[in-house]
């Protein structure tokens, strides 16, 4: 009642029920217009505090639209300047990445021995294979002697190395013709590995 009391003073009896509807309108509309903008930032806050926790640097699914909304609007908060910097930065490791595929040429089973870089194991240039790489330069124990494959040949020997990669780098003497000699740093470690048979694939790898 002292409502209605009050609206009697306020607005004439007459024009009563249109300035109601007016004033009902006039306050959707400031309320729209004072909260919508508040409300939108709020959901980008929390979707860009969502890609923070979930680890964009783990993550590869990050929702663009969120960013593309940000830039739009020139927000400052310096959050969602790093989520964008970081997105970014994930999206050109992904366009970088290569997968390679890795295909079996032919298997075989050899004699397996290993030498060193020592000049009464090899020759007066101990250090440079018979295509003339410098495999103590190198220093990597991925060089393979062998007569029976083309030089760059890489091969693997899965029940003693596992994934590892060798190359034919080298020669053996020729009374050898189907043997394999692996290089390695240590002489201990040749006078261990000692004399084995085990099998080698021809591998190749395929982008």
């Amino acid at each position: 009642m002292k409502i209605e009391k009050m609206l009697e003073e306020v607005i004439p009896f007459g024009r009563k029920p249109q300035s109601i509807i007016f004033l009902v309108i006039a306050c959707v509309f400031q309320f729209l217009l004072f909260f919508s903008p508040q409300l939108a930032n709020e959901a980008v806050a929390s979707e860009v505090n969502n890609i923070k926790l979930a680890g964009i640097s783990k993550s590869k699914q990050v929702d663009i639209s969120v960013l593309n909304y940000i830039n739009s609007h020139h927000l400052e908060n310096t959050h969602y300047a790093i989520a964008k910097e970081e997105v970014v930065e994930e999206k050109e490791v992904i366009v970088d990445e290569k997968i390679e595929e890795e295909i079996i040429i032919s298997s075989s089973v050899h004699t397996l021995t290993a030498y060193n870089s020592l000049p009464e194991q090899t020759n007066d240039q101990p250090c440079i294979t018979a295509n003339g790489f410098n495999v103590c330069n190198h220093g990597v124990e991925d060089t393979i002697a062998a007569n029976f494959l083309k030089f760059g040949t890489k091969v693997k020997i899965p029940e003693l190395f596992g994934d590892r990669i060798f190359i034919v780098r080298d020669r053996m003497n020729k009374r050898y013709p189907s043997r394999v000699d692996i290089w390695m740093l240590e002489k201990q470690d040749a006078i261990e590995f000692g004399v084995r048979r085990a099998r080698i694939e021809i591998v190749q790898h395929i982008n």
